[in-house]
């Protein structure tokens, strides 16, 4: 009979210490406040480009070189618009700079009388930006302008649109990933996701919660060019890459 008991008690203090085991992540994890970061991504082909043009005069007389660059930018502009008509076209930066004589080191001790410098040439210039999502063309608009232009830039990103989309897609994912992180979390912490309650939301990832790592990250672009300045102008390739848009978030989780 004895033997009987002790073998129940025992029983007992197996079945309490074991409901001890299950309950105390639960008992120890009440009320526990966690902050969750997160971090989304989206990739996209840059369907828009940017390329700035140039015209560059040196002359003696200010006019002349004024007047070659007015002649060249009109016909480059003209160029342009026949080649792709729906591109944004946008002149800017025109400029005239003096060109002074380079000036000869005197020997030490000499004392010469200062002289106003004189120019002896002019240097006239101007852009023109154009800004266009026919991507397929443009090596071949690019081409037909540089027979009076030169390429000074070029620069590949999103339309408004396409960014606009995206900035969509890239929040969805932040959100989906510190959904997926407060999972893992509960789990390993020995909880149910669903005592987990989200009380604060932080999408620009910063205040108190990330420091200072909520930054968006750069445009990722890539673009080269092959220039070749003569009548038989061969076409300059391009790479327009593709855009990579990120957000950091921090989540703020009470389990109840």
């Amino acid at each position: 009979m004895a033997f009987t008991k002790s073998l129940v008690a025992a029983a007992l203090v197996l079945a309490f210490s074991a409901a001890q085991a299950q309950t105390a992540p639960s008992t120890a994890t009440t009320g526990t406040m966690v902050i969750v970061p997160a971090f989304g991504e989206v990739k996209h082909a840059n369907d828009e480009a940017t390329i700035t043009f140039a015209v560059e005069e040196h002359d003696k007389d200010k006019n002349a070189a004024a007047d070659r660059v007015n002649r060249k930018m009109k016909e480059g502009t003209e160029i342009v618009r026949r080649a792709d008509p729906k591109a944004e076209l946008k002149t800017q930066g025109y400029y005239t700079y003096p060109v002074y004589p380079e000036v000869q080191p005197q020997p030490v001790g000499r004392v010469v009388a200062p002289v106003k410098p004189v120019p002896i040439a002019w240097r006239v210039g101007q852009y023109l930006e154009v800004k266009t999502t026919n991507l397929a063309a443009l090596p071949k608009t690019a081409a037909a302008a540089q027979k009076v232009l030169q390429i000074n830039n070029i620069n590949f990103g999103l339309t408004p649109a396409t960014e606009k989309r995206l900035d969509d897609q890239r929040i969805a994912a932040t959100y989906q990933n510190l959904n997926e992180r407060i999972v893992s979390i509960a789990k390993a912490m020995g909880r149910q996701p669903s005592d987990a309650v989200l009380d604060t939301v932080d999408f620009e990832g910063s205040g108190n919660y990330a420091g200072d790592a909520g930054a968006p990250a750069p445009m990722m672009m890539r673009s080269s060019a092959k220039r070749e300045m003569d009548d038989g102008m061969a076409e300059p390739s391009f790479e327009p890459g593709e855009t990579t848009l990120q957000m950091r978030l921090v989540g703020k989780v009470k389990f109840k």
